[in-house]
């Protein structure tokens, strides 16, 4: 307990705020918590979840580890990163561009690994829908451009509503957008009032699995402009791009953080610089009006998301990482807790 609290009020000098707090007391309930039986500490997120794990471990005196992924990585100060490091036993993240961030942080870089979270293959699948034919010009069958995500600054939407503004007023398409909130909806409803398109916009909201599928179902094309925040958050690798590709889906994007390691321009989906709402039209409208090009690229995207995006290869990785055999695994207790 001193150890942990001595290393509490190092942090806390250095950031004195509620949250910091928070997090020992949280820590100090969790290393009560513990059964006698746990012997390692996992945190997934490299801020809050992480610091509650580290002060714990240290309580407990016990080893624990990381996975990072994105906001936790890139709103996070380098002090707070790299002490991190230093103390924890190794870490996964999720992107090449996270591990080399995060390996230039500690002295032993190696503690460092990459797993792609992947996804499970059996989850978004074709089914029975066939590629449409659709092209723009019919009024009454307009191209399906389907998007999901929250509604923040990362997420580029201001972009890709700017970008759907500039088509060529004949085309004709629609947009779904599912997503769980977020504090910018509102004015992005009012910008598409704006910009003269709402009426092509169904703003769907948070949604369980089963309508995303039918969402994906409904899909022409997927369209995500990420972009870099203000205060340096950004995505990672979007699971929902993962899915929309896992499902045949052609995918429009940003070149941002790892999305290029997920989408090979040209070959696998289409990529252009973040920010760029010329680029991103252009793009838009090539989807929209050439179905040829929608099946090749939907098609490319799903073999390969297919063939190096399984979720089962990460979780064999972990598995090997926590020093447990494959017969030790399935039969492992692990003990979640939530506060």
């Amino acid at each position: 307990y001193a150890k942990a609290r001595s290393v509490w009020l190092k942090d806390l000098w250095r950031d004195p705020t509620p949250s910091r707090i928070r997090r020992f007391g949280q820590a100090m309930v969790l290393a009560h918590e513990l059964p006698a039986n746990v012997t390692w500490v996992h945190a997934h997120f490299l801020h809050t979840p992480a610091s509650v794990a580290r002060y714990a471990a240290l309580t407990r005196n016990l080893p624990w580890s990381c996975s990072a992924h994105a906001k936790d990585i890139w709103t996070l100060s380098e002090w707070e990163k790299s002490e991190k490091l230093e103390e924890m036993r190794w870490l996964v993240t999720c992107t090449k561009t996270n591990a080399k961030h995060l390996s230039g942080l500690t002295h032993t870089p190696d503690k460092v690994q990459l797993v792609y979270h992947g996804l499970d293959p059996g989850l978004f699948t074709l089914g029975g829908r066939t590629y449409s034919d659709r092209d723009g010009s019919d009024v009454d069958a307009p191209v399906v451009i389907v998007s999901v995500g929250r509604a923040v600054e990362k997420k580029g939407y201001e972009d890709l509503l700017q970008a759907l503004a500039q088509l060529p007023d004949g085309l004709s398409w629609r947009m779904v957008h599912v997503g769980g909130g977020g504090p910018r909806l509102h004015s992005l409803q009012a910008r598409a009032e704006d910009l003269g398109i709402a009426a092509r916009i169904d703003w769907r909201g948070a949604q369980p699995s089963t309508r995303v599928q039918e969402a994906y179902d409904e899909a022409d094309l997927f369209a995500l402009a990420s972009r870099i925040a203000a205060d340096g958050d950004r995505d990672g690798l979007p699971n929902v791009l993962m899915e929309a590709q896992s499902a045949g889906i052609p995918c429009v994007s940003t070149q941002v953080s790892a999305i290029p390691e997920l989408i090979i321009d040209g070959l696998t989906g289409l990529l252009v610089p973040p920010g760029d709402t010329n680029a991103l039209c252009a793009e838009l409208e090539r989807l929209i009006t050439d179905p040829e090009l929608r099946r090749s690229l939907g098609g490319a995207g799903r073999k390969r998301v297919r063939a190096d995006f399984d979720c089962t290869v990460g979780i064999d990785f972990l598995a090997e990482r926590f020093g447990l055999a494959k017969s030790d695994a399935e039969s492992c207790e692990l003990h979640f807790m939530r506060r």
